[in-house]
């Protein structure tokens, strides 16, 4: 059957009631919104010239076309000969923090998405021309000097009702092709981390409406003659995200009604092989957030930190065909190849140099040492 945006949900009346009270600092202010409220860290990138890290063929924003470097690669650009001048420097750790945190300008073409007088998401502008075709669902308002927001309707007051409806919109777009990648999975949207959860949404249409989303990610290492290791994982190359790239051992994004801890887990089983008798022995070390802004995407991604020390004799192995193949390298020649090249994940690198920070392989001696440091939380971390 064709979609039809009139049919998503019952016959709904054509407003919605006035916002109420501000009750939190993320809520919808009382005038227009004009800026976003969230914070960002004091960090100012510096610019380095004369500076170029071996490419691989992906991008920040992902792409479907597989890397082309090798494991001999990796290693051979790991080696401290390779460029032995740059053992203090940290320019290459902040390129790949920008790569994180991209559009920082392009902040003004996104409209508020606000649920129950809290703002949840932002949505660009152009993108939610596409949402007037279901007035039934979304309500956009208009407000003063190119202000506004876009909210629920009024009727669907429930988190099982917005799902719902919500769902059915994602449906519509998606096979007009405007959100892309569809994965059956389900983010849930709050203004919080263990706020109230509004409703559910299609962990694809994620970037497409702002949302927080939370993912758990575990550096695995191992310790041998006084020398740490970790051991780093290389994407299936048909993975349709970032194939072929590098990431640390074990990542996934949290989906609605699991917890951190259970869902690391999980994750450790299916992309390395680790048994729960290893991997409870995690250890949660912090967060790492940042905001990337591609065209109507905006990633508002908060991940949390793992630390597991692994036995010398544990090789990990993959079950779900996510990842081609694993390799143990010494941490100081993981953190050549972070600056170096674009060889990881983006969000991969970032967690690793928080790894690098909290067992010492950057010490503040180094140039820019806090400004890095404040930059691994260059997101909303809330």
């Amino acid at each position: 059957m064709a979609c039809n945006p009139h049919h998503l949900t019952s016959k709904i009346p054509q407003s919605v009631s006035s916002l109420r009270k501000v009750r939190s600092p993320h809520a919808l202010p009382n005038s227009s919104i004009t800026a976003f409220p969230f914070r960002y860290s004091a960090f100012h990138p510096i610019k380095f010239s004369n500076f170029r890290s071996l490419s691989a063929s992906s991008t920040a924003a992902g792409t479907s076309t597989p890397t082309t470097f090798s494991w001999d690669d990796v290693v051979r650009v790991s080696q401290p000969e390779y460029n032995p001048h740059d053992s203090s420097n940290l320019r290459g750790f902040f390129d790949k923090i920008k790569e994180c945190n991209r559009g920082s300008g392009m902040q003004s073409e996104f409209l508020p998405f606000v649920i129950e007088d809290q703002i949840v998401g932002y949505i660009h502008r152009s993108f939610a021309e596409n949402l007037r075709n279901f007035q039934n669902v979304f309500i956009l308002s208009k407000g003063n000097c190119g202000g506004g927001h876009v909210t629920l309707h009024r009727m669907l007051n429930s988190a099982e009702d917005r799902s719902r409806a919500v769902g059915e919109v994602i449906k519509c777009l998606a096979e007009k092709e405007l959100i892309p990648g569809i994965r059956n999975e389900l983010y849930p949207v709050t203004s919080s981390f263990g706020a109230p959860v509004f409703f559910s949404l299609e962990r694809a249409a994620a970037p497409y409406f702002g949302i927080k989303a939370y993912g758990v990610h575990m550096n695995g290492y191992v310790e041998k003659d006084g020398q740490k290791f970790l051991w780093i994982g290389k994407r299936s190359p048909v993975k349709p995200t970032f194939p072929g790239m590098l990431d640390h051992l074990v990542a996934g994004g949290l989906p609605y009604g699991i917890a951190c801890g259970e869902n690391l887990m999980k994750e450790c089983e299916e992309e390395a092989g680790i048994p729960r008798s290893l991997s409870s022995r995690a250890i949660p070390v912090g967060a790492v957030s940042y905001a990337d802004i591609d065209g109507h995407r905006f990633k508002r991604d908060v991940l949390f930190c793992y630390d597991l020390k692994l036995p010398e004799g544990f090789v990990p192995n993959n079950q779900d065909g996510e990842v081609e193949s694993f390799k143990l390298i010494p941490v100081a020649h993981v953190a050549n190849v972070i600056k170096r090249t674009h060889f990881f994940k983006s969000n991969c690198s970032i967690v690793i140099i928080d790894f690098l920070f909290r067992h010492g392989f950057v010490s503040p001696e180094s140039f820019g040492y806090l400004d890095l440091l404040q930059s691994l939380k260059s997101g909303d971390c809330s």
